[in-house]
């Protein structure tokens, strides 16, 4: 069965695990916390601080926007755009296959970083790419509304 609801609650997590990352880097930058890994492990440095956290809050806005649209199966995120999906999907999959090679270079460039060190920026890329890959199914197949999705009696 697919239904809006059922997408939106999948990207709901997706988004869920980008918060947490946010949040938790949030706590490492602004109060130090030493529970966590150093900013560091968080943080590659290609984009000021401030600035990162300003596009990720807007990430995370338009995130609860779409799944807020697909959960009421209404509004501009809830439109199919079968096009659309179909670029999603591709630049998904180059979004993806371009944190592989960013971690495979990594680990070459920096053998200290093996296997984990440094490489939380690049998995919760590899979320966002899953959150854009589910995203273009939803556009692509389309989704049937709860009325319309078969029971079992």
């Amino acid at each position: 069965m697919r239904t809006g609801k059922a997408y939106a609650v999948v990207l709901g997590v997706l988004a869920f695990a980008f918060f947490l990352r946010v949040m938790e880097q949030v706590m490492v930058f602004f109060l130090q916390v030493d529970f966590l890994p150093p900013m560091a492990e968080w943080y590659s440095g290609l984009i000021p601080y401030p600035l990162l956290l300003a596009c990720q809050i807007v990430i995370l806005g338009v995130q609860v926007m779409i799944s807020g649209d697909l959960w009421r199966g209404s509004g501009f995120f809830a439109m199919h755009r079968p096009r659309a999906g179909l670029a999603m999907r591709w630049f998904s999959y180059v979004y993806f296959a371009v944190m592989v090679l960013r971690y495979i270079l990594s680990m070459t460039f920096y053998p200290e970083r093996r296997w984990f060190g440094g490489t939380i920026p690049i998995f919760f890329h590899w979320v966002l790419a899953a959150y854009l890959f589910i995203l273009s199914q939803y556009h692509v197949k389309g989704a049937t509304s709860d009325a319309d999705s078969p029971r079992i009696s």
